[in-house]
């Protein structure tokens, strides 16, 4: 298994504040679940403060990638973009503070400032470099 802690899924601060806007709380608990590996997307999570795993399993269901968000990490945002399943399972670990927006909401402020779509598309290209040196073992 494959394990990296890095803020590969950190976001502009512009983008995260824009997204908080239309947030709400979610209370987390020792390994609360975000969401799951192959469940439809319904948001995505803003990491405010403290860690949350990212796991991906094999369809043996073998954890193959471990990945360790830092704060200012949007979690969920490729399965958002593409409206396909989450292809991870995010776990947040106790006393983080994390936030949660609607896959509408999401919508909604890219559609009212347009501006902010760039920065998604950091987040999205720093998670492709992420899955390719994960891939090579770079």
């Amino acid at each position: 298994m494959k394990q990296e802690k890095q803020e590969l899924y950190a976001a502009d601060p512009a983008l995260v504040q824009a997204l908080e806007l239309r947030s709400k709380p979610v209370p987390c608990k020792k390994g609360t679940t975000l969401f799951k590996q192959g469940d439809a997307p319904i948001g995505l999570y803003i990491l405010k403060s403290g860690e949350a795993n990212l796991l991906m399993d094999s369809r043996a269901g073998r954890v193959i990638m471990c990945v360790n968000a830092e704060p200012g990490s949007l979690l969920g945002l490729p399965a958002i973009i593409a409206n396909e399943p989450y292809t991870m399972t995010a776990l947040a670990q106790g006393g983080s503070e994390v936030r949660f927006v609607a896959k509408g909401d999401f919508e909604d402020v890219i559609r009212t400032e347009p501006s902010l779509y760039p920065m998604v598309l950091q987040v999205l290209a720093a998670e492709v470099r992420a899955a390719r040196r994960a891939i090579t073992g770079n």
